[in-house]
């Protein structure tokens, strides 16, 4: 290993130790010892340090043995006639750095200086953390990274790249970031050079930024790298199912799974060399776009990589392809899968951009929303009665219309396959959602006949028109769904005649398979699907999703899993043949039981599918809520995701998630998508949607026909109203209190416990 390499880290961890041991005895005199300290809406307390050592700070003073043991990681530097390699002293350089730095920065929230202000910074995303604008984003909250989550097992985000400096200029700064969004790699920026930094580019160039854009921006100082490297440590606590202090297992488990990579742009200073000691550890590499000293993955360094690609001797035509070399290189050095798929049309396109909001300013057309109508429809016809690749469009494009004018929009897919069957129509139109939101410039919200599409001027520059939409439906639909969809032909409506009539026949279309798939019960199908997709992160964890009980990440319905095992036979979604009934009531059959014995590696011995207080099923961690006993109430609570207030167990949301997930099995808690909130099926042997006694008030607003119906169903009409949430109270006795005054059923019923 270089002397050199060595030499900074060990300076830089030393400076970021020397600095953290004054800021915590600035704070214990003028804050106390019993000073509150944390990130917000993040579980884990302080998760690096959390996560390496096992220690859970809650106050200024827990922090004090953090920085005794940082101290006791700091080595001398290296004498100019030593020859012997480095490797400890510079990694345990590292591993202090990020325990330091993570101290400095939470004590940095007790006086008030994190998250980092930035004026005129405006986050493009509806965040707790956005502190309404003028700030940058801090710690990923919980909530996003569970979110994240099945993004993050499924491969359409293949991993992360945390870039700290300054790019060459502000064009380079942008194609770096596109190139990374193309790719779909969630990118999280930090640092400066001098004084100016990758985000100052990125604005200045009017490059949103925000978690729905894929482009995190924590600090202009290197010390918020730590956030990056927070956010990998809590994947591993939070799929992974590891416990605080299992520093070797929580390295490991990033090294082989989270594929993430830092990339130093400009001069490399000795904070910059510690912190990057620090990723290796974790199995991260280092690339630089300037001339530094190199490690390769040889003898004594068996995977840490530092590498250095200095910017202006990269070939290419001009500094745009290098930019583009550049980022290809770290792809190949961290050995990042990527999936993409070529769309032909002249905007970028790539999931990084499906969270891109089309504001009024930037507005070249609309259809939906307040002024016009818009729809979607996908059905399946007969081979010979689809011509694929054929895109039309039946009335005026945006060209016919001005600027900021809105039309009546129907998008009509016709799909036909050997392998196509009815019940995947709705699988594939929801799709379309995800699909035409990919591209750069375009918003697509909602779905069926509450679509609404915004498309910027932007794009519209760039030459997007709406037979684009068409294209990007033929790619995608190729691409995502070749084995059961070989060909596809799309027309789009205008004309408001056609859209009249077009809407009418996807109505009835719709109304059809509403029936259909509401009638659909557990007893009428010989099998379930597994999905053992999170076991890419949660390897112990198995999700078994039947007709009346949806996956927990609320993804992936029976119907979901079907048309996946259709696609890929030897995917994460098999069928599994239900086999001889051991109880109906409790939700117990043969084939279910042994296939999650033998596929969670022998961990859960037995899962029943319809019971919280018997062998729940596992979670991983991107569950939408979390059902939990509460004894004293003789119910449930449900605790939706975006929820980040306290709730009547005490905890948050991001706290009672470590109970519920990792694959581990706790009678009385268990993570659930929402939907299962609905099903008939919910908690049948327990008692049923009558259990529920308290629920986020977000579920109450954004699903209250469902609730209403299931209430109905359950013989409780009245019983959303019976049912307190956060706004009524968040402690037990006050629960308690209520449900009396309410006489909600669950106080009659037969204990839980």
């Amino acid at each position: 290993m270089s002397r050199y390499i060595a030499t900074s880290a060990i300076r830089g961890a030393t400076n970021a130790a020397r600095e953290a041991d004054a800021l915590l005895q600035k704070a214990l005199q003028e804050k106390g010892a019993d000073a509150k300290v944390g990130f917000p809406n993040t579980a884990y307390f302080l998760p690096t340090i959390m996560g390496l050592t096992g220690r859970k700070v809650e106050t200024v003073g827990d922090l004090v043995p953090v920085v005794e043991q940082i101290k006791s990681y700091l080595h001398p530097a290296p004498a100019r006639a030593r020859w012997t390699p480095y490797l400890g002293e510079t990694l345990d350089s590292g591993i202090a750095t990020l325990l330091a730095t993570e101290t400095i920065q939470a004590l940095r929230f007790l006086y008030g200086d994190q998250p980092e202000k930035f004026p005129g910074f405006q986050l493009a995303q509806k965040s707790e953390s956005s502190n309404g604008g003028g700030y940058l984003n801090g710690p990923i909250d919980d909530i996003q990274l569970r979110s994240w989550g099945i993004q993050l097992v499924d491969g359409r985000m293949p991993g992360f790249a945390a870039i700290v400096g300054c790019a060459k200029s502000n064009e380079v700064a942008v194609k770096i970031i596109r190139e990374l969004q193309r790719r779909n790699i969630l990118t999280f920026l930090c640092g400066n050079v001098n004084g100016r930094s990758i985000i100052h580019q990125l604005q200045e160039e009017g490059v949103e930024m925000g978690y729905d854009t894929f482009i995190v921006p924590f600090g202009t100082d290197t010390l918020s790298a730590i956030y990056a490297i927070g956010f990998a440590t809590r994947s591993a606590l939070t799929f992974g199912g590891m416990k605080g202090g299992q520093s070797r297992e929580i390295l490991l488990y990033n090294k082989a799974r989270v594929f993430a990579f830092v990339l130093a742009l400009g001069e490399v200073d000795d904070l910059k060399y510690a912190a990057a000691a620090g990723a290796i550890s974790y199995g991260f590499p280092a690339i630089a776009d300037t001339v530094i000293p190199e490690i390769h993955p040889t003898g004594v360094t068996q995977y840490e990589h530092v590498i250095s690609m200095p910017f202006n001797e990269i070939s290419g035509k001009d500094d745009l392809e290098r930019a583009e070399k550049l980022v290809q290189r770290c792809i190949e050095v961290r050995g990042v899968k990527i999936k993409m798929t070529e769309v032909p049309i002249p905007v970028p396109y790539g999931s990084a951009f499906e969270g891109e909001v089309v504001r009024k300013a930037d507005l070249r057309f609309e259809s939906g929303g307040k002024h016009s109508r818009a729809f979607e429809y996908l059905y399946s016809l007969p081979m010979e009665k689809v011509e694929d690749g054929k895109v039309t469009v039946l009335g005026p494009d945006l060209d016919q219309v001005e600027e900021g004018g809105h039309l009546d929009v129907g998008i009509v897919a016709e799909v036909a396959g050997r392998k196509m069957q009815e019940d995947f129509e709705p699988v594939l139109e929801r799709q379309i959602h995800h699909f035409v939101n990919g591209a750069s410039g375009i918003q697509h919200v909602g779905q069926r006949d509450i679509t609404w599409i915004r498309i910027s001027k932007a794009a519209y520059d760039k030459g997007f028109r709406l037979g684009d939409i068409g294209k990007i439906l033929h790619a995608r639909y190729h691409a995502d769904f070749g084995a059961i969809v070989d060909k596809i032909q799309v027309t789009i409506y205008t004309n408001q005649a056609d859209v009249n009539t077009m809407l009418q026949v996807a109505r009835d279309a719709y109304g059809k398979r509403n029936v259909r798939l509401a009638n659909m019960v557990d007893e009428q199908v010989d099998e379930f699907y597994s999905c053992t997709l999170c076991q890419s992160f949660a390897p112990n964890h198995v999700c078994v999703v039947s007709p009346e009980r949806v996956g927990l990440c609320g993804a992936y319905s029976w119907l979901d899993c079907k048309a996946s095992f259709q696609i890929n036979p030897t995917g994460p979604n098999q069928p599994i043949p239900k086999g001889p009934v051991i109880d109906p009531v409790k939700g117990y059959w043969k084939g279910p039981v042994d296939f999650v014995y033998q596929n969670s590696h022998q961990q859960v011995e037995n899962v029943s599918m319809y019971s919280i207080m018997e062998n729940p099923m596992t979670a991983c961690g991107c569950f939408e809520c979390i059902v939990m006993v509460i004894p004293e109430a003789n119910g449930v609570m449900v605790l939706s995701r975006e929820d980040t207030s306290v709730s009547p167990a005490g905890m948050t949301f991001s706290t009672l998630a470590g109970m519920a997930g990792g694959g581990l099995q706790t009678p009385g808690i268990m993570g659930v998508g929402k939907y299962y909130l609905t099903s008939k099926k919910f908690l049948f042997s327990d008692g049923g949607f009558k259990r529920i006694v308290w629920m986020s008030s977000v579920l109450k607003q954004t699903m209250p026909e469902e609730l209403k119906a299931a209430a109905a169903f359950a013989g409780a009409p009245e019983l959303l109203d019976q049912i307190a949430d956060e706004t009524i109270c968040t402690e037990v006795p006050d629960l308690v209190a209520y449900l009396e005054s309410k006489a909600h059923p669950a106080l009659t019923m037969d204990p839980m416990m």
